[in-house]
């Protein structure tokens, strides 16, 4: 079961671009770098680093920054099966990467194309 809680990670250059990604499922899905909470984090700083490690392969030296807002939206009856039945709302904490210029981005191919 997932946690209901998650971490979004917006990231951006100097020049005002920003890095979305194409989620595999759903088709045609466009976010930023986002993920739950694994149970045994505490720290969402923690799993944000992770996240931004996983999903475009930038790690060290790359400061994360929290922009200090908490995001709740209900969980959609689509993707309920993947949460403990009492699990109706996601707690989502955000983060932001600014970068000088554009990166090589490593791309995870079971989750973004």
């Amino acid at each position: 079961m997932k946690r209901p809680e998650s971490v979004l990670v917006v990231i951006y250059t100097t020049a005002d671009e920003v890095l979305v990604l194409r989620r595999r499922q759903p088709a045609d899905f466009w976010q930023s770098v986002t993920g739950s909470l694994r149970w045994e984090e505490t720290d969402p700083l923690v799993a944000a680093r992770r996240e931004l490690r996983e999903e475009t392969g930038l790690g060290d030296g790359v400061e994360v920054v929290t922009c200090g807002t908490v995001n709740r939206f209900p969980i959609l009856p689509p993707w309920r099966h993947r949460y403990a039945p009492d699990a109706v709302e996601n707690v989502e904490h955000v983060f932001r990467v600014c970068l000088a210029e554009r990166p090589p981005i490593t791309l995870n191919p079971a989750e973004h194309s």
